[in-house]
């Protein structure tokens, strides 16, 4: 399936509270997450055995803190994949941290 991450999209699927990677018309991954006043939460992040190695979770993460952080919130990563993801891209980890009142 080389090149299948080419048409790779990523959504917010609020009512399930995720986000999801699809490829073409394939779900690829998601992260999941709650949300609360000013914190959006990671529990959980899922890439699909077929699709790992393709940069799915690393869109998935991207995607999903330009998103908190075009809205100003800030993070918790308790989702290994998104704390190990943090630590390799320092310019989010300003947005780990408590929330301001």
């Amino acid at each position: 399936m080389p090149g299948a991450t080419e048409d790779l999209r990523v959504v917010d699927v609020p009512e399930a509270r995720r986000y999801e990677a699809h490829v073409g018309a394939d779900l690829a991954g998601f992260a999941e997450y709650r949300r609360s006043t000013g914190r959006i939460t990671f529990i959980h992040t899922v890439v699909r055995p077929e699709f790992e190695g393709r940069g799915v979770g690393s869109r998935l993460a991207a995607t999903a803190l330009d998103a908190a952080r075009a809205e100003g919130l800030r993070v918790t990563p308790r989702c290994p994949f998104f704390a190990a993801y943090i630590e390799r891209h320092p310019e989010y980890a300003d947005m780990v941290g408590r929330a301001t009142a």
